[in-house]
């Protein structure tokens, strides 16, 4: 199981646990134990959090990851770009030298 997939059906689960949450909160305003304005407030504050804990979930797994590409040390995209750059200068000043050692 790669690690896209692990993350989607986190992401699902997630989306799955929203929807039991808000029907949980449904449940209690229907029974008359909530309100229907302090359900509306503990579903957005539990958005909340959730969207939090999604963000560090993320952040975890980036920082994984690079870490990762650096213990194998492969480039990270930015560093081939940079990579890419600094080759695109050299070739730049071959061709400038080619130029002007065939004009002589």
């Amino acid at each position: 199981m790669s690690l896209s997939d692990i993350f989607q059906k986190t992401f699902m689960a997630g989306l799955g646990m929203q929807e039991k949450f808000k029907e949980f909160v449904d449940e209690l305003i229907d029974k008359g134990e909530l309100s229907e304005a302090q359900g509306k407030k503990l579903f957005d504050e539990w958005s909340i959090k959730a969207g939090k804990t999604k963000e560090d979930f993320e952040k975890n797994i980036t920082d994984l990851i690079n870490k990762s590409l650096d213990t194998v040390n492969i480039p990270k995209k930015s560093e081939v770009e940079e990579l890419n750059k600094k080759l695109q200068a050299l070739s730049k000043k071959v061709d400038k030298l080619e130029r002007s050692l065939d004009k002589n």
